[in-house]
């Protein structure tokens, strides 16, 4: 009889997102509320963002939430303005987000630090609460996802992403964003039943792929094409449905992979042209959503909100990628060259 292999971290980290997005959403009921209550009185003038990799990823949807829902504008500052050049920046009247799953990247917290000089208030999306950064931040907001050992992130960024609809829900009271963030634990959890194993299997001797994602989904794409890299050594690259038929169109042939997400929002229809042409030119379209028949149609649960549709696709991806990394003969928990805290400079 022949032992089936153990079950990689990262199938069952992700499997705790739902857990994690209820406990996040009821520890964070009080800070969340007064955050929100506060950024209503003093309105910022604008919103910043520093973080990277899956953070980044996960700011990227906040960034698309808050301008869409607040009118805000939101910038992702790149950290090595503070670590590296040395700049100084006035960001007087502003909202600055840190986000981070360790708290320890040294690049991270000059430039928060520069931040706090500079005259913004500081929230922290923080995973460590016994960080650095998590002591360094005017308001902390614990992403409560718990230890997580797998090198590529899964459950903490969802959890970011969770905290980011909890922060926007709690400072537009929007009703549409307040619904999802009741339904984010049973929406992840469906998620987790949907099976894409089929198009993982379809992957196993790609060498390249594009994900495409618009809106909210930009970053879910982002966090798709990075776990690609990470875990399966496919040169995986994530575009704008509004991008990519510029010059990304010219990698396009028969059989070329392309996993489309569809945003189940206003940008739906552009996306369904997208991904209808990416099939003319013979690529081999996965869509995840539901639209008019455009290649092969991934799982998902019905009538998703928008806030919502991102993360139960993220849920749904996490659910098999780890599967296609052992199938290319890989350890998807073990990444070569990488660790699970990246001390940039």
């Amino acid at each position: 009889m022949v032992a089936s292999m153990p079950e990689a971290l990262l199938t069952s980290e992700a499997a705790e997102a739902a857990l994690v997005a209820e406990r996040q959403i009821m520890g964070n009921a009080v800070v969340m509320a007064e955050l929100g209550e506060r950024l209503r009185r003093q309105r910022p003038a604008f919103v910043a963002s520093c973080a990277r990799g899956s953070s980044d990823h996960a700011a990227t949807y906040g960034k698309y939430l808050i301008e869409r829902t607040l009118g805000l504008p939101v910038a992702s500052l790149g950290p090595s303005l503070a670590s590296v050049y040395g700049g100084k920046l006035d960001l007087s009247g502003a909202l600055f987000i840190a986000v981070s799953q360790s708290g320890h990247s040294p690049d991270a917290l000059r430039l928060t630090e520069a931040a706090k000089r500079g005259g913004a208030l500081v929230v922290g999306l923080v995973n460590d609460e016994a960080s650095p950064l998590a002591g360094l931040v005017d308001v902390l907001v614990p992403l409560r996802a718990g230890p997580e050992k797998s090198v590529a992130a899964t459950k903490s960024f969802l959890a970011t992403c969770i905290a980011f609809l909890h922060l926007t829900a709690a400072w537009s009271q929007d009703e549409a964003l307040v619904a999802a963030l009741e339904q984010a634990p049973r929406r992840l959890t469906e998620a987790g039943d949907c099976d894409w194993s089929p198009m993982f299997a379809g992957l196993k001797d790609a060498a390249s792929l594009y994900v495409i994602g618009r809106g909210l989904g930009l970053g879910i794409a982002q966090e798709m094409a990075l776990k690609f890299k990470e875990t399966c050594r496919i040169h995986a690259e994530a575009f704008s449905a509004a991008e990519v038929l510029h010059g990304p169109l010219a990698l396009v042939g028969l059989g070329f992979p392309a996993i489309v997400l569809d945003p189940a929002d206003e940008g739906r229809d552009s996306t369904l042209s997208v991904a209808t042409a990416l099939a003319r030119f013979g690529a081999e379209v996965a869509y995840a959503g539901h639209g008019r028949n455009v290649g092969t149609a991934l799982p998902m649960p019905s009538n998703v909100s928008p806030a919502l549709a991102p993360l139960v696709q993220a849920r749904a991806f996490y659910g098999g990628i780890a599967a296609l990394a052992v199938a290319r003969g890989l350890d998807p928990d073990n990444p070569p060259h990488l660790n699970k805290v990246t001390r940039t400079l």
